[in-house]
């Protein structure tokens, strides 16, 4: 099969897009599939991934960056590129990975040359809007970022923040990002949630549900042992912006240190929070008991994982949520909250434990709960593992396989696009533990404190 694909996100920028897209394309083409990536330019970087081996050949666009956040690239129309891409080999199928102007590229492709057209809904874009505010993309956020630590002025920063309505901001874009996955003949949702979410918001298109996967062969551990409870040590892994809420994880990780003064926290990833978030840990958890490392290649980041107890993760806005995968797979408990997709990996109870978003009181609680309750952090990180182990890369690659050769020649009986809300198709077995994730309580402050 030939494949075409348009994403405003890829390699070597690090996230669950990218990451998803080689890891299929790199399995695919091993078995004598043939990739075409049409993907932003980033700089030198480029070079280090560009090839036409194997099966994958990647053409870059330029573009412009997102004031607002410069790791957003806004790709520049080229039809000599498209025309490069079309003519590499006879399409068979265009996948748009993205609703940005790459996005919008590839459903033109499609309907301009009759082509069957998949989309994966990565990104909840809309819960991204802050980035498009006036005060984001004039930069006030940047100009006044030093004011921070000064409580007054903090204060009077959130009610600006607050003044800038997002409400019909997020349904536009919500519904230009629907208006795009709505030309597809079928929608890849990596979680059932999302799927629900779809259909809730009224797109009618065929949904299937697919695992971005994860690659075992690196994210990999045995079920773990709490050596040293009283000097936990925590981890968060992602992009530090302001959509991932790291400040609750900040905010939690400061009761946790009332408890237990030995508790550190390690924060990995860079994006434009870090400064702001920077001094936020300062006032909350002076010292060095949290600490920032940046950016790290993804090949270093299983060893991370294993030299931490314990993830945490504040973001509501997960489609899947790859980072709190692969602390799974390195068989670390969890403590998320309960928005789209990460109650799917957080399975209440048996991997980690959710609470309400934004409620760091509850997180707190749950996570000094996994370091007290005797024999708790062990069966969980056993969960851990056991979730985790849906996802493999392999069989999620399998799937795709198979969805791409049933849409570009499809069952005249139709039974190929029966819908399968399972990460890899098999047999739904964990509905009566999704269930649990309704029928958690909501932790208060008395719990905390008790």
């Amino acid at each position: 099969m030939n494949i075409v694909i348009f994403t405003d996100a890829f390699l070597p920028k690090i996230d669950g897009v990218g990451i998803s897209i080689d890891g299929f394309c790199r399995i695919l083409s091993a078995r004598g599939h043939n990739f075409v990536i049409c993907a932003p330019q980033y700089g030198k970087k480029d070079n280090e991934i560009e090839s036409e081996e194997n099966g994958i050949r990647i053409i870059r666009f330029k573009n412009v960056a997102l004031p607002s956040y410069p790791d957003v690239k806004i790709a520049l129309p080229s039809r000599k590129n498209i025309k490069k891409a079309m003519e590499t080999f006879p399409a068979d199928l265009i996948h748009i990975q993205t609703p940005g102007l790459m996005g919008r590229y590839g459903v033109r492709v499609a309907k301009t040359r009759d082509l069957p057209l998949i989309g994966t809904y990565h990104t909840l874009v809309s819960e991204q809007d802050m980035y498009v505010s006036a005060y984001r993309l004039l930069k006030l956020d940047k100009i006044l970022e030093r004011f921070r630590s000064r409580k007054k002025i903090k204060n009077r920063l959130k009610k600006i923040e607050r003044k800038d309505s997002g409400a019909l901001r997020k349904k536009i874009i919500k519904k230009l990002c629907y208006r795009l996955y709505e030309s597809c003949d079928l929608i890849l949702s990596p979680s059932r949630r999302i799927k629900e979410e779809l259909r809730k918001d009224g797109i009618a298109n065929r949904i299937q549900v697919l695992s971005n996967g994860m690659d075992f062969s690196l994210f990999r551990n045995r079920a773990r042992v709490l050596h040293n409870p009283s000097a936990p040590a925590f981890l968060h892994v992602g992009r530090i912006s302001h959509e991932k809420n790291c400040e609750i994880v900040l905010k939690a990780f400061a009761l946790i240190r009332e408890k237990l003064p030995r508790a550190t926290l390690s924060i990995v990833g860079d994006g434009p929070a870090l400064t702001s978030m920077k001094i936020e840990a300062a006032l909350l958890a002076p010292g060095d008991s949290v600490a920032f490392s940046g950016f790290i290649p993804h090949e270093n980041l299983p060893e991370i994982y294993r030299q931490h107890d314990i993830y945490l993760t504040a973001s509501a806005m997960e489609t899947q949520g790859l980072t709190t995968l692969e602390a799974l797979g390195c068989a670390l408990p969890a403590v998320g909250v309960d928005a789209f997709a990460l109650p799917e990996l957080i399975v209440h109870g048996k991997s980690g434990f959710i609470v309400q978003p934004f409620d760091h009181i509850a997180m707190a609680a749950r996570a000094l709960e996994i370091l007290e309750t005797p024999g708790l952090y062990e069966r969980l990180s056993r969960g851990a593992l056991e979730v985790a182990g849906k996802h493999e890369l392999g069989a999620c690659a399998d799937r795709l396989e198979k969805i791409y050769a049933d849409l570009i020649q499809p069952d005249s009986s139709g039974s190929d696009y029966q819908e399968n809300d399972c990460p890899v198709g098999e047999a739904r077995k964990e509905s009566s533990e999704i269930d649990l994730i309704h029928a958690a309580p909501r932790e208060t402050s008395a719990a905390f404190l008790a």
